[in-house]
């Protein structure tokens, strides 16, 4: 959600921030603005709904200058509109851009207000730019003003800021949203992340939690919430610009399921020997603390969090460990009892989810053995929190709707649950030979699962006009109907829900009839003769009936049992990974079709860097 842009240079920097803008959509967002540094003054464009809008209002209204922020706002305070758009301004004498929330906004508008400042928005960011302002008016240069203001605000911010008073200097802060500075030559830029910034520079500086980064055209100083003036290490970025493209892809989504195959090697590339689970992947001293794991708790959202539920089942079937899985929003306002020996799991896409990096920093202070993050993102704050860690490798992933990122996860958590066995000893030697040999072939059957492409797009026909769907599955395949769910309900706006096929009597078979299609997973294992009594039960009903089935399973499967999509998913480890794709595919026809925002779903953000 949000995303911020800034540039400081000897050139025009309006198509800069506006490019990074446009890079930065996949984040969403509701409004867009920017604000530009010229002959000591400050000037403003604002808009709401997408950065085209403020294109355009661009050509209408230009704006050239060599220094600038701009940002993309996703509504917290204030509805989505022109004047709650960012960048905001205290006298046209400053211009900030925000991320995240100021908790204690409303004392501090009613401070400002008594002391003569006026308010034209519903945000908590005007109130950090009044602040600045107030600060400067009493002799401040724009550094130290920010870094007073900033020990004022609770919350979690990412900010912004250019002065008229300072010219070509920009100042950043971050504590609790993500913040990366750019570096270029004779020009420094800043942003939400390193991506808006690969077709200017490829070196980067990863701000840390409570830094303030003051920079211009010349260089830039970094101090840390202590105030004292620090280094932080310079990186340089494999990515380029060119994988931020659609390439021949007719969306983000489209083009990033079918890069499955090849992040799924990359997940696995480097961490399987000829027969195990190659030692420390997770870091150094993995094996000394993995030894002594006795209990697992996962905590993640969304997404994420259905993968941590498929590791639950593996957890506890192939590695014999007791493994609990909670949605980090519920898990840090309660007090979970940890049991002695418990490793503490957080996973997130972005590592900046604001619940599950609360949970891990809280996790810090209790009681467990280890934490561990599984992760996209190497720089970001859930990495550099957790004692150990293991990178998904899925590569830039800009739709919304995640589906190359969890399908990594799964196999990461795979990774995790043989590494816990054999380090245990809770796994005989032929039997972990088998699960790498099956694992190593999983890309392969990833593609032949994207086959089913077109019969897909010719099935998802059926469901344009519908308003509902029910999605069931057993044991580990149940969390795979949660996630094909919701990546329906996400993008075409139908309303899906899923359950555990043995709860149908229990409620939910009160709504089959022929208008509400019924996806099924349907792997080949103990519970698929349950599972297709289960079926059954909402044939007999006019229940519209649809069965993503593992190839053995076809043969228990009849005619009458629906539509049946048949795939190979390779045995039971795999087999939560290869059902997921063929899901993927049918909500991501279905919104097409639908018409709908595939990348840029109404009211959802890629990255969730508030509660």
């Amino acid at each position: 959600m949000c995303g911020i842009v800034a540039a400081s240079a000897h050139r025009d920097v309006c198509e800069i921030l506006v490019s990074g803008l446009r890079t930065l959509e996949y984040r969403g967002y509701d409004s867009a603005g920017i604000a530009i540094q010229t002959d000591g003054v400050i000037n403003r464009r604002r808009t709401q709904g997408k950065v085209r809008e403020l294109e355009s209002l661009l050509v209408d209204e230009p704006l050239i200058g060599h220094c600038g922020i701009a940002h993309t706002r996703w509504a917290t305070h204030g509805v989505p509109n022109t004047q709650n758009a960012h960048p905001h301004v205290s006298s046209n004498e400053i211009a900030l851009v925000h991320n995240g929330i100021v908790e204690n906004h409303d004392a501090l508008r009613q401070e400002l207000l008594t002391t003569g400042y006026e308010f034209s928005s519903e945000t908590d960011t005007e109130v950090m730019v009044h602040l600045v302002h107030q600060l400067m008016s009493q002799g401040n240069d724009l550094f130290g003003a920010v870094r007073l203001m900033v020990k004022r605000l609770q919350g979690a911010f990412a900010i912004a800021v250019l002065s008229a008073q300072e010219p070509g200097v920009i100042v950043g802060a971050r504590e609790g949203s993500p913040m990366v500075l750019g570096l270029g030559f004779d020009e420094n830029y800043l942003a939400s992340d390193a991506h808006p910034l690969l077709p200017v520079t490829n070196r980067f500086v990863y701000l840390e939690e409570g830094d303030i980064v003051r920079f211009d055209t010349g260089g830039y100083e970094i101090r840390d919430r202590q105030d004292e003036v620090v280094s932080r290490p310079v990186r340089k970025a494999d990515l380029t610009a060119d994988a931020v493209q659609r390439g021949k892809y007719r969306h983000y989504m489209q083009k990033e399921i079918f890069e499955q195959p090849a992040a799924v090697s990359e997940t696995l590339e480097g961490r399987l020997g000829k027969d195990c689970v190659l030692a420390n992947i997770f870091g150094v001293g993995t094996q000394a603390r993995f030894r002594n794991v006795r209990q697992v708790h996962i905590v993640a959202c969304g997404t994420s969090y259905h993968a941590g539920l498929v590791a639950r089942y593996q957890m506890e079937q192939l590695a014999g460990i007791p493994c609990t899985v909670e949605v980090a929003s519920e898990y840090r306002y309660r007090s979970p009892v940890i049991p002695d020996d418990t490793l503490f799991v957080a996973i997130s896409q972005s590592g900046e989810t604001a619940d599950t990096l609360a949970a891990l920093k809280h996790a810090k202070e209790s009681a467990y053995l280890a934490t561990l993050a599984i992760c996209n993102v190497p720089e970001s704050s859930i990495v550099r929190e957790a004692d150990l860690v293991l990178m998904t490798r899925a590569g830039l992933e800009i739709g919304v709707a995640s589906t190359k990122a969890f399908t990594t996860q799964l196999v990461a958590l795979q990774l995790l649950v043989l590494t816990l066995a054999q380090i245990g000893g809770r796994v005989e030697a032929k039997q972990l030979a088998q699960w790498v040999s099956e694992l190593n072939g999983l890309p392969g059957l990833i593609k032949q699962a994207l086959k089913l492409n077109k019969r897909i797009e010719l099935l998802a026909e059926r469901f344009v006009e519908k308003r509902h769907a029910l999605f069931l599955g057993r044991g580990s395949h149940y969390p795979i109907a949660m996630e094909g769910a919701l990546k329906l309900k996400e993008i075409s706006y139908i309303h899906a829900e899923a359950y555990p096929a043995g709860e149908l009597k229990h409620g939910p078979l009160a709504l089959v009839d022929h208008d509400m299609p019924v996806v099924a997973v349907a792997p080949n294992n103990s519970l698929l003769k349950k599972l297709i009594s289960n079926i059954e039960e909402v044939r007999v009903r006019g229940g519209e009936m649809y069965v993503i089935a593992d190839a053995k399973a076809v043969a228990s499967l009849k005619d009458r049992h629906g539509e049946i999509i048949e795939l190979d998913t390779g045995g039971a480890l795999l087999a939560p990974v290869i059902l997921t794709i063929p899901l993927q595919l049918l909500a991501y026809h279905v919104a097409v079709l639908r018409g709908t925002d595939v990348d840029q779903p109404r009211n959802l953000a890629k990255s969730v860097t508030v509660e």
